[in-house]
């Protein structure tokens, strides 16, 4: 057996990557993951991807922001310093509203920005974890796991009878561009 962990099956076209995911999930080969340089329609429900929770993460930081806004300004014209603007009362709601609503915005927008970086890995200075180079140019890859499906021969030949122009057994998980 080979010390393979992944092997590659890189496509030209995005309509034979497709029907290569139809081949493998037919014969019950569980895909680890699917490569390509632009958006594909339809491949996250093919792929069982579940759907993105980060609406919920942009409201509960809108939210946030929204009662940040509205304590601070409470605090500061109510109780710390409360001034008597033209015979107004210091507690007058439609004059906190625009403000309110730009620091909901400045906490959505920073907490989706945050979220999306933690959960994607993408931090500041991190190298990309990409499976092969050719991904982000000009081909379709779909990644088995090689240690959860121990038939690559089976693997190699779905791949092959699905238009794939290259199969690769892979023995690093990523390649950096160092």
């Amino acid at each position: 057996m080979s010390n393979a962990k992944y092997i590659l099956g890189h496509f030209e076209d995005p309509d034979d990557l497709m029907h290569g995911i139809d081949q493998l999930q037919t014969n019950d080969i569980s895909i680890y993951d699917v490569f390509t340089p632009m958006p594909i329609h339809g491949i996250e429900a093919k792929l069982g991807v579940k759907r993105s929770r980060l609406p919920i993460v942009a409201f509960c930081c809108g939210l946030t922001g929204t009662i940040a806004a509205f304590s601070m300004i409470y605090y500061m014209l109510v109780i710390d310093w409360p001034i008597d603007i033209g015979g107004k009362p210091a507690f007058a709601f439609p004059d906190f509203v625009p403000i309110m609503f730009e620091v909901t915005v400045l906490f959505c927008s920073f907490g989706i920005v945050g979220m999306f970086f933690f959960r994607n890995h993408l931090f500041p200075g991190r190298a990309p974890r990409v499976m092969d180079l050719r991904a982000t140019n000009d081909r379709f890859i779909i990644a088995i796991d090689a240690k959860k499906n121990p038939h690559p021969d089976k693997i190699d030949s779905l791949l092959k009878g699905a238009g794939a122009v290259e199969v690769m057994h892979n023995d690093r998980k990523y390649v950096s561009y160092e």
